[in-house]
C-alpha cells in the first residue's frame, strides 16, 4: 500500500515561499565551512541532537557544539535577510544542501540512538525537503538523484522492521511490502537524471538501489551490475563508508575471501575503527567463510559500537546463531 506522504504534492507552495527551504540555504551559507553548514541544518531542520550530529560527520560531540555556536553566530552577524537566496547564490550553497539532507534522511533511515531502528517522521521530512529542492531547481541531475535514492530506499521502509521493531535484513524482507509507488517514481527519476550532464553520486547510489528494488528475490539481484555501480562511485566518491560496500559487492560476486581483502584496505585507513557497520561487515564476512571464533570477535566489536537497541538485539542475534 503506498504512503500518502511519499506521494509528490500536487500542487506545492512556491519554493521561495517555504520556510524551511530558506532556513535551509540560509544554514547553507558560504562564510561558514561546509562542516557547520551541515551541523547547523541538521540542528535547525532535521531537529538532530549533537551526539547524533557526531556520529552522522564521524567527529567528537564537542567539536560539533562547537561548530553550531560559531555558526549561528557568523549568520546573526551577517546580517543576511531571511529570503531564498538568488537562483546563484543558490548554486553555490547546493553541494552542502544536498549533503544536509542526505544525513538527515539516513538518520531516519537508521537511528544512531534510542529503541526504534527508524525515525520515520525525521526520514519523510527529509524527502519532503528534496521535493521543495527540486521543485527549485528541477534540471539538476544531482538534486533529482538524491530524492530518487530516498525514495528507492525508503520504499522498502515497512519490510525492514517485525513487529516487535526488530530488524530484519534486506536479504529476508517481504518485497510485496515495498512501495511499489515509490519504487516506480524514484525509478523514473533516476533513468531521467542519469543521460543528463555529469554523473555525481546521489545519482549512482541511487542507481545501485534501484537495481535492490527491481529484483524480485535476494537471490535474483543483479550483483555483477551493483559491483559495477560501486567502482564508478568509487572514483567520484571514495569515501569510507563507499569503500565498505564496495567490499561487500565485491564479496557477493567474487566469494568472501575477496572481499575480506577490500576490507582490509579499507581497515587499513582507520577511519572506521569506531563504526558499527565496518565491523558487522567484517563479522558477516568472516562468518561466510566459516571462521565462527573471529565472526564471533567481529560482532562482538560491532555490538559495542551499536548505539541504538535494535542493532545491538540484532548483533546479538547473529553471535547466537553462530555459537549454536
Amino acid at each position: 500500500m503506498p504512503d500518502a506522504r511519499l506521494a509528490s504534492p500536487g500542487g506545492p507552495d512556491p519554493a521561495s515561499t517555504d520556510d524551511s527551504l530558506i532556513l535551509l540555504f540560509m544554514s547553507c551559507h558560504p562564510s561558514l565551512s561546509i562542516t557547520s553548514q551541515i551541523a547547523l541544518t541538521l540542528r535547525a531542520i532535521g531537529g538532530l541532537g549533537t551526539p547524533e550530529i557526531g556520529r552522522a560527520l564521524l567527529v567528537p560531540e564537542s567539536t560539533v557544539a562547537r561548530r553550531i555556536t560559531r555558526a549561528k553566530r557568523s549568520i546573526i552577524e551577517s546580517g543576511v535577510p531571511f529570503a531564498l537566496p538568488s537562483a546563484q547564490e543558490r548554486e553555490r550553497r547546493l553541494d552542502a544542501v544536498l549533503r544536509v539532507l542526505y544525513l538527515i534522511y539516513n538518520e531516519g533511515y537508521a537511528s544512531t540512538r534510542g529503541s526504534d531502528l527508524q525515525r520515520v517522521e525525521l526520514a519523510h521530512e527529509a524527502i519532503r525537503l528534496a521535493r521543495m529542492v527540486h521543485h527549485a531547481l528541477p534540471d539538476d541531475s544531482e538534486v533529482t538523484g538524491l530524492l530518487a535514492l530516498m525514495l528507492l530506499t525508503h520504499a522498502r521502509h515497512r519490510a525492514r522492521t517485525g513487529l516487535d521493531g526488530s530488524l530484519i535484513p534486506l536479504a529476508d524482507q517481504d518485497r510485496a511490502d515495498w512501495d511499489a509507488g515509490a519504487m516506480r517514481e524514484g525509478i523514473s527519476l533516476i533513468t531521467d537524471a542519469l543521460p543528463r550532464g555529469s554523473t555525481g553520486p546521489y545519482q549512482l547510489q541511487a542507481a545501485i538501489a534501484a537495481v535492490h528494488d527491481e529484483a524480485a528475490s535476494w537471490e535474483e539481484t543483479d550483483w555483477p551490475q551493483i559491483l559495477a555501480l560501486y567502482e564508478v562511485l568509487l572514483r567520484v566518491d571514495p569515501s569510507p563508508i563507499v569503500r565498505l560496500n564496495h567490499a561487500v559487492a565485491v564479496a557477493m560476486v567474487h566469494g568472501p575471501e575477496a572481499g575480506l581483502e577490500r576490507l582490509a584496505t579499507v581497515s587499513g585507513r582507520g577511519e572506521l575503527q569506531d563504526d558499527r557497520r565496518f565491523h558487522a561487515v567484517h563479522a558477516h564476512l568472516l562468518a561466510m567463510t566459516g571462521d565462527r571464533t573471529a565472526a564471533l570477535d567481529a560482532y562482538a566489536a560491532a555490538a559495542e559500537r551499536a548505539t541504538n537497541l535494535q542493532q545491538q538485539r540484532y548483533i546479538h542475534a547473529q553471535m547466537q546463531r553462530l555459537r549454536d
